[in-house]
């Protein structure tokens, strides 16, 4: 078993949950921790490893949980602190890893550091945050744009100074220079790991450190990537900065002082594997940076291919990919990928679930989740109030379905009750039904993890790209297991190199499971298969 190891992570699968929309007990519409404490069996039948809760500490909610106002205490209407530690041991009892979301780039405007910091310019907390006096003629610090779309600079009337904000203005962002600061964090990390978390997965993590004097950022150049186009500049003043590995490196000294090790996940929102890298550090930063670029690229056999490759070649040695096809900022894969087609859906898991790696799934992923269409009078989300209906994260944030009825609450709430954000089409994609028929993509998904559980080759077994047809990726993982994929609307075969082989596991229903290979597998148009070679 991978979760036996100190090294858990290495072979582990991380199963991520947005608690908001994840399971509602007391019948208020928002999910909350003793609905996730409830469904840990669905989990370890499920077969990950861990959970990684987005935030659930006190925030406005300007953002979501991202605009913390208490790092060290528990959102009321998601639970109290006696709830979450009662999921921490119910989860321990299953062999269940819980991790937790960190904010560092920036807390909430009423977070009490900020307020005093704003009543003066020499309060006890000024320092804590980003400050910067008016050009002459009055105008913002320097050109920094917000990632959320506007300036990055607020004007605080009181002390006639402006704060640094790279999200939304309720959210300024901490200055990293300052000591007190560091020492701060030092804290809230170990609070945190004494009480059994066993990491964190790091907010934006590259943005914490800023250029200390505050540098224009340079434009856009034709060519650059879609994640640098969007930001309309290039962040090489206010990302990225030498300064954010000396923290990183400090924050692992912390988590190695742990027995065993806590475990460090860095949201590397960057669409450079090559600036990915870094983070690892030489074993002394991060265990896991998200490796983003994989979002990005279309399911086609080459795009992806590619960015495993500059992937594989680019980490230092020693340092494990981290993949998901998708999150709580990002479209559904089964709708962005995959077109909501089953095939294709499953297709994109067993990318997914064999590379070599840690890979993160979302809840509802199992089951082919599709995006949810929410309606502009139902819309939350600050990107989405924003940018309707060209941007918006809502779609990707909606409740779980637990049943197919949603009259009854879909199995997430009481009958009667309003989730927070509207259901999708839980009729067609529940839980309760998909565990009941062995050709949905649930059971497919256990059974792949069961798959991965068995064969070490998947867990830990190094990863080899073979020479296939258009359209067709494949790779060996270890030594006697081959993973092909073929990602185009046509039949294709893929050589063994004269090998005989065993199919393990298949995406097609029925299912190939135990059909013999002789030096070909064959593989129809958006199927995909694992197999055993000798």
């Amino acid at each position: 078993m991978p979760a036996s190891s100190g090294e858990w992570w290495r072979e582990g699968v991380v199963y991520q949950i947005y608690p908001r929309s994840f399971a509602d007990t007391n019948a208020d519409g928002v999910g909350d921790l003793r609905g996730i404490t409830e469904h840990l069996d669905h989990l370890e039948w499920l077969g990950v490893d861990a959970i990684w809760l987005t935030p659930v500490t006190v925030s406005p909610d300007a953002d979501w949980g991202y605009d913390v106002a208490d790092y060290t205490a528990v959102q009321p209407v998601l639970g109290t602190m006696d709830e979450l530690d009662a999921l921490l041991d119910a989860a321990a009892r299953r062999e269940l890893r819980v991790l937790l979301d960190i904010v560092p780039n920036h807390t909430s405007i009423e977070h009490p550091w900020f307020v005093d910091a704003r009543s003066a310019r020499d309060s006890a907390h000024r320092d804590w945050y980003v400050w910067a006096d008016p050009k002459p003629d009055g105008s913002r610090p320097n050109n920094w744009l917000s990632s959320f779309g506007g300036p990055a600079w607020t004007l605080d009337e009181r002390t006639g100074q402006y704060y640094l904000h790279n999200f939304t203005p309720e959210q300024p962002d901490l200055n990293w220079w300052s000591e007190e600061v560091r020492a701060e964090f030092d804290r809230i990390l170990r609070f945190w790991f004494d009480r059994g978390v066993a990491g964190f997965r790091i907010d934006v993590c590259h943005m914490i450190v800023k250029d200390r004097e505050l540098r224009d950022n340079p434009p856009v150049e034709p060519g650059d990537p879609f994640l640098v186009q969007t930001h309309g500049q290039r962040q090489v003043y206010n990302a990225c900065r030498p300064g954010v590995h000396e923290v990183l490196r400090r924050w692992r000294a912390i988590a190695d002082s742990y027995d065993p090790p806590r475990v460090l996940v860095g949201e590397t929102f960057l669409s450079d594997v090559g600036a990915i890298a870094p983070f690892y550090g030489r074993g002394d930063q991060l265990h896991l940076a998200f490796d983003i670029p994989v979002l990005f690229a279309p399911l086609e056999a080459e795009p992806l291919a590619a960015v495993v490759r500059e992937t594989e070649a680019q980490l230092p040695a020693g340092a494990q990919p981290c993949y998901t096809a998708g999150n709580h900022d990002v479209d559904r894969f089964p709708t962005r990928w995959a077109h909501d087609d089953p095939d294709r859906v499953r297709c994109a898991l067993l990318i997914l679930l064999t590379l070599r790696g840690t890979p993160f799934l979302y809840y509802g992923d199992e089951l082919g989740m599709p995006q949810t269409d929410v309606p502009r009078d139902r819309i939350l989300d600050p990107v989405g109030l924003r940018f309707h209906p060209y941007a918006g994260r809502d779609g990707e944030r909606t409740p779980m379905p637990w049943s197919g009825d949603r009259d009854a609450g879909a199995g997430f709430t009481a009958p009667g009750i309003e989730p927070w954000l509207p259901f999708g089409d839980v009729a067609r994609c529940n839980v309760a039904e998909q565990r009941g028929d062995p050709g949905s993509t649930l059971s497919f998904t256990c059974a792949l993890l069961a798959l991965r559980r068995e064969l070490l080759d998947l867990r830990s077994g190094s990863y080899t790209e073979l020479a296939v047809g258009d359209g067709v990726w494949a790779w060996q993982r270890g030594d006697a297991t081959v993973v092909a994929v073929n990602l185009a609307d046509r039949a294709a075969n893929v050589d063994l190199d004269g090998r005989c082989g065993t199919v393990r596991l298949s995406t097609g229903v029925p299912s190939r499971t135990g059909e013999r290979c002789d030096g070909v597998v064959a593989l129809g148009p958006w199927e995909g298969v694992v197999v055993g070679v000798s």
